[in-house]
């Protein structure tokens, strides 16, 4: 296929550090950005050696590009989806898609009606590590699963400690953050729908009051496997892992649940340990040939429009279970 024109909607740290080399390494084009700063976006267009930059979302979405990169804050994902939806574009949208799930319901809905492409970008799915865990489940490795548990716990670095930890409105807290993230990938790995969430949740002084900068929960899947979450932005020592434990071994991932290409996999069953082989790639770059892929109309994007809906009432129903303690089910 054609090399896609992309548009940048933000003039984002993880475009900058991420997803604008993982564009251009993919082939892509970076024609136009849409910031509502027109300092910030010109100065930002200017170090990537882009063309145009904007603070008009129509002019910018009638400008000859083929798709958008949506990654501003969570509030604006719904209004600024439903737009490029209209306008014919193809979306690759940061997590969550939404901050509640009828606008992210809604958003599945536009793109399906403008036969437009919508992909959530949750990177972990691209990494070797899960990618393997997948496969050894599904090739029985470790006989029937029983329990799933991501450690996804870290340090915020400083340049992002903004409106994750100030600002509600925009989605600020490690479950939007981050347990949104383990959501999916529990789903990725073991391949099964959550049924319900119980959470609770942590402010160690580092997010302002309400706003949660730890979190930790069970999940409970359709098959009855249990999941486990351990999330937050405060702890510099830990080290991010995932584990899944079925009835005849277990598969360990460490060093995994990261941006990077990096991490590895261990098999324990009766027979000894194993270290999995892995095929490590760029997950961003693996990310934009699956979406290219679905413009195509080649298969699906790593996770797609309706999986980011899913992500997000887990996450969604993990806050609500620490602001009601108890058990809730999942909305969507």
């Amino acid at each position: 296929m054609k090399n896609i024109r992309w548009g940048l909607v933000g003039a984002s740290t993880i475009g900058r550090e991420w997803v604008i080399n993982a564009i251009r390494q993919t082939g892509g084009e970076i024609a136009n950005i849409f910031s509502t700063d027109s300092r910030r976006g010109a100065t930002y267009a200017n170090e990537f050696g882009i063309s145009k930059s904007t603070t008009d979302l129509g002019h910018f979405l009638n400008s000859p590009i083929d798709a958008v990169y949506i990654a501003t804050t969570n509030d604006l994902h719904h209004g600024q989806c439903i737009a490029a939806a209209k306008a014919g574009k193809h979306i690759l949208c940061e997590k969550p898609l939404a901050t509640n799930v009828a606008d992210a319901v809604n958003m599945v809905k536009a793109c399906k009606a403008a036969n437009v492409v919508l992909a959530t970008n949750h990177h972990l799915r691209g990494g070797a590590t899960h990618r393997a865990m997948r496969d050894a489940i599904k090739a029985g490795k470790i006989g029937r699963p029983l329990a799933i548990k991501v450690v996804h716990a870290g340090y915020l670095p400083v340049h992002l400690q903004g409106w994750r930890l100030t600002s509600p409105a925009a989605g600020a807290g490690a479950i939007l953050d981050l347990t949104v993230h383990d959501a999916d990938l529990m789903r990725f790995i073991i391949d099964d729908d959550a049924v319900s969430v119980s959470a609770t949740v942590q402010n160690s002084g580092m997010a302002v009051t309400g706003v949660e900068d730890a979190a930790m929960g069970a999940i409970t899947f359709r098959s009855g496997i249990l999941g486990q979450f351990h999330d937050g932005f405060t702890t510099k020592y830990v080290q991010t892992s995932v584990e899944v434990h079925g009835d005849s071994g277990s598969l360990v991932a460490t060093n995994c649940m990261t941006q990077a290409p990096i991490g590895e996999v261990l098999l324990r069953t009766a027979s000894g340990e194993t270290k999995l082989q892995l095929q490590q790639e760029d997950l961003y770059v693996r990310t934009i040939n699956a979406f290219k892929s679905a413009i195509a109309g080649d298969g699906k994007p790593l996770s797609t429009g309706e999986d980011g809906v899913a992500s997000l009432a887990i996450a969604l129903a993990a806050l609500e279970s620490a602001r009601t303690h108890s058990v809730v089910n999942i909305a969507a």
